[in-house]
Formats: structure tokens, sequence, C-alpha cells
């Protein structure tokens, strides 16, 4: 049996029956943990989450190594206590983040709705009543498919793209989440041209734009206190898709159990932009969203992997 179902329109994942082999029990059991977690109550889960996601953290040496790296390169001034301080917030935030995704995912959503805010909300309202095609430019951070999620339950038509996991149970687990309420998955190596169909059909776009994806088509443009390989794409979508690009980034306040989620207003002046400006302007809006909230972003991710003729790779050592 195949693990996905492959058109030219969209990815859906498929049950597979190799699933249940031995090899899986113990991601079978995990996710019945996680979803045991999910249906506790928050002010007792929160707690117990984030104490549970800083010590995975201290697990995790690889990825905390990558994250201190990028720290370190995108805010020089702060020390090393403060960089193992935000790398600590952020592993507790990325287990009380998921669990809420996972509630989200087995329950009916009016009982993660009532614990989010939208700040800015009216700016999609207002796109929606002019009948607009919209793009939201979404940085990395470990809520960012919970509002996707709460768009589409609302019956909202999403279309996003996204990279296979190495795991197909895992793959297949968390890709299923992601489309429970509907909309479409594009998956990446199957190119831009199914995304940019969706958003033209009046899907909304959710697209990350922070990756590094070379050296070939992106630019080199200042991101924090260094420099990182962009692909300034936006302007090219924004064209061909006839769509607004309406920043949007969703923090876990876990001092008061809810999620906050920001919009921006659509971003201007893109069409008449050369490619470094566009770049540049991308990580400007990640540097908006990120700044005040350090903990919410990826920083496990080779975000600076890719540099200039010379410069050594700060992941290598």
């Amino acid at each position: 049996m195949n693990t996905k179902k492959q058109d030219k329109i969209e990815f859906i994942p498929v049950f597979q029956l190799s699933f249940l082999k031995p090899k899986y029990w113990i991601n079978w059991m995990v996710l019945a943990i996680l979803a045991s977690m999910a249906m506790l109550p928050i002010k007792i889960r929160d707690p117990i989450l984030g104490k549970l996601g800083k010590f995975i953290g201290r697990l995790a040496k690889s990825a905390r190594h990558r994250a201190l790296i990028n720290l370190y390169y995108c805010f020089p001034e702060l020390n090393a206590l403060q960089y193992q301080k935000i790398v600590d917030s952020m592993f507790a935030t990325a287990s009380q983040v998921i669990v809420m995704m996972v509630e989200l995912g087995i329950r009916n959503p009016v009982y993660v709705r009532q614990r989010v805010d939208w700040y800015g909300r009216e700016i999609i309202d207002e796109l929606q009543s002019e009948k607009e095609n919209v793009i939201f430019l979404v940085p990395h951070g470990w809520s960012m498919d919970i509002p996707a999620m709460l768009l589409a339950s609302e019956g909202k038509m999403i279309a996003a793209m996204f990279h296979h996991q190495s795991d197909k149970l895992m793959d297949y687990i968390w890709n299923s989440v992601r489309r429970r309420f509907g909309g479409r998955m594009h998956a990446r190596n199957d190119g831009i041209k199914p995304f940019i169909n969706s958003v033209r059909q009046g899907y909304y776009g959710y697209y990350l734009a922070d990756q590094d994806h070379g050296f070939e088509h992106s630019e080199f443009v200042d991101f924090f206190a260094t420099y990182k390989a962009t692909l300034p794409i936006i302007g090219r979508l924004m064209k061909v898709c006839r769509a607004r690009i309406v920043p949007l980034f969703a923090v876990y306040n876990s001092t008061i159990h809810r999620l906050e989620i920001y919009v921006r207003p659509p971003m201007k002046n893109l069409l008449s932009a050369d490619s470094k400006s566009l770049a540049r302007r991308i990580n400007e809006e990640v540097e908006i969203f990120v700044r005040p909230h350090l903990e919410q972003y990826t920083w496990i991710l080779k975000l600076l992997k890719t540099r200039k003729q010379g410069d050594i790779e700060p992941y290598r050592y």
C-alpha cells in the first residue's frame, strides 16, 4: 500500500499497514502519551510540559548546539547564560505547542479557539470581503501550523507547502493532523506550481519563507546581526498569484496559557523591488515578529548553512 496519494493537485497522507510493525511501537507509545497530555486541563499540563521540554532540550545535544550557534550569530550582544535561557524556554515552548496542536487534532476545535487571541484579524476579514487572494508570510515559529488549522476549522480554504519527515509514520500522523479540517498540502519536492494554482483558485496560501534554500537562487541579506541566504520569491508569488502578502506569526504565552496570533498589514511596494530588496523585506518581517519573542522561533534549524564564499559553515564544529 502506498504511503500517500499523490496527484497534480495535492498531497494526501494514507495509512499503511506497515505502520503497525514493531519498529513503530515506540512511536505509537509517544503518540498515546501526547494524546493523553492533550486531554489534561491546560493549567496542569503546561507546567509539566515546560519542565519536560527543558529536560528533552538538554538531551538533544545536536539540536541545542544548532540553536546556540544561531543565537550567537544573530545576537552577539547577549552572553552565554542568556543564550542557554532562551534555548531552554524554546524547548519548553515547543513541547507545549506540540501538545496544543495534538489537542486541535483530536478534539472539537472550540476547546482551542477559546484560548486564542487574534491581533489584526480584521486585516484578514477585510481582504476576504474585498475578494483578494492572500498569501500569509509565516516565519518558522513552533506554533506556525496552528493558525492555518484554526482558519481551516472555520471553513477557510488553506493551501500550504511542507517538507516530508524522514519517519514515515510521523509524516503520516503530522500531515493528517494538519489536514483534519480540510485544505491542501503541497510537498515542496513537487515544485511550487500546485501551490500557485491553489492560491489563484481562492485558497489562502501559507508560505514559510525563512528557510535556507541554498546558494543558487538566494540573496545574501541582513538577518538580525548576521546575514542569511534568503529566497526573494514573494514578488513573483504576489504577481503570478495576484495576491496580497500578509505577514503572520503565532506566539504561545505559557504564563496565561493562550495562543496569540499577530497579523500585520499587507506588504507594499513589492512588485517594483529588486531581488535583494525583496529578500531583505522578508527578513525584516521575521525580525519584527521574532525579536520580542525569541523563545518562539525554531532556532534548531540550519538557518545559516549557506555562507558567502570564504566563510565557514557555522554548524561544522
